[in-house]
């Protein structure tokens, strides 16, 4: 303040701001013409009109899509170069070929559709992304299918090396099949023998017990007789002792 030669006060110096700041100041407002926000606004601000420089910018042309688009395709880093030209020219292509439908539409049916350069940068930046994700999402499945078939030649070796295990331990198995076998009739011999000699010692057994039977009663008689004669033979020794006397 005191070099625009005013007093160092408060005012002055708010003052002297709010100057450099209208003086300096450069303030840019962007509009679509698209739907009836750009009426609206003008209705409800005149100053939009009144007090502003209008730049009203056109179609681009041709030349200058192709420019752009060739300028971001080329920072996208999935996009193989020698592409980008030929991807340029198509996004040109197809945004002038949508201005030219949109007035044989405002034609036929009274009605606008809007194409502006931010609608030609939001479908380059549309492409950039839907490249960019299915680029990945394809990275993705590729790495998953590179995975699956190790995995499946690594299951192919193991099975391998367990067919040559089980090839030795079928062998083995065999082997110990045909013991068991010859150690089985072995056993059948073995065992119609015991059968064999076991009935003869039931046969044995139940001659053992008749005998047993017929001693048991022959004693149970010899008994009954013995205990018959014992008075006899008692008074025979007192006979006997008597004569000695």
């Amino acid at each position: 303040t005191k070099g625009a030669g005013l007093a160092d006060t408060r005012e002055n110096c708010w003052k002297f701001f709010i100057d450099r700041v209208r003086r300096n100041l450069k303030v840019i407002l962007c509009f679509s013409p698209v739907g009836s926000t750009l009426r609206v606004r003008a209705r409800k601000f005149p100053a939009l009109v009144n007090c502003t420089t209008i730049d009203w910018f056109m179609e681009w042309p041709k030349e200058a899509l192709e420019s752009v688009s060739a300028r971001f395709l080329a920072e996208v880093e999935v996009l193989s170069k020698k592409l980008v030209k030929p991807l340029s020219f198509l996004m040109a292509f197809m945004h002038t070929t949508v201005n030219s439908m949109s007035q044989q539409y405002l034609l036929n049916e009274r009605r606008y559709n809007y194409t502006t350069p931010k609608s030609f940068l939001e479908l380059i930046s549309l492409y950039s992304k839907l490249l960019t994700g299915k680029n990945k999402e394809i990275n993705d499945k590729i790495g998953r299918l590179q995975n699956g078939l190790q995995k499946l030649v690594s299951c192919s070796e193991q099975v391998a090396v367990l067919k040559k295990q089980l090839a030795v331990q079928d062998k083995v198995v065999q082997q110990k099949n045909a013991a068991a076998t010859l150690l089985i009739d072995e056993v059948a011999v073995e065992k119609d023998k015991v059968q064999k000699e076991q009935a003869i010692a039931t046969e044995e057994a139940r001659k053992v017990r008749i005998i047993e039977e017929d001693v048991t009663i022959k004693q149970k008689v010899c008994e009954e007789d013995l205990a018959k004669a014992e008075p006899a033979l008692a008074a025979a020794k007192e006979a006997l002792n008597t004569l000695n006397k």
